[in-house]
């Protein structure tokens, strides 16, 4: 959302001129955005951590799996833990094939990677045509990186 909103400035700053502003120099700060950006997950994540305390809902973390005992049950780590109502919040994370698979694969980055980079690369190329694919595709563009998109064409039979 955040990133989204920076990109919606940069247009919103490129089109000032045919509404009457003068905008010249108008720079943008990478470091600045991702600064605040992460600052501002930080402080959602620990709202979000707190509202659970609040709530007197235990977070367990760890690799689990229901157990066939009668009542509800899941075993985190070996330990096993009933109550009568147990939200399991999978996650996920992303997979790189190996380049054998793909010639070049771990040259790139993940999703995730987006919000690890320190600088607005100058060119960017973003494989695939999900949802993510194209928003990040979108925002790298207008705040001035040289964006290409590739799609996958599957053959019509």
């Amino acid at each position: 959302q955040v990133m989204w909103n920076a990109a919606v400035h940069a247009e919103f700053v490129h089109d000032h001129a045919d509404y009457g502003f003068e905008t010249p120099g108008v720079k943008f700060n990478w470091r600045t955005i991702k600064e605040k950006r992460d600052a501002y997950v930080r402080r959602l994540n620990e709202i979000y951590e707190n509202n659970v305390k609040k709530a007197h809902i235990d977070i367990i973390r760890g690799y689990g799996k229901f157990t066939a005992d009668p009542e509800p049950t899941v075993e985190v780590d070996g330990k096993k833990y009933t109550a009568p109502h147990i939200l399991i919040a999978t996650g996920g994370r992303p997979a790189v094939p190996p380049d054998s698979e793909i010639p070049g694969a771990s040259l790139g980055m993940t999703s995730d990677g987006f919000f690890e980079l320190e600088e607005l690369p100058r060119r960017s190329v973003i494989v695939g045509a999900g949802y993510i694919a194209v928003e990040i595709a979108g925002i790298l563009s207008t705040l001035g990186s040289k964006s290409s998109l590739l799609i996958r064409q599957d053959k019509v039979v």
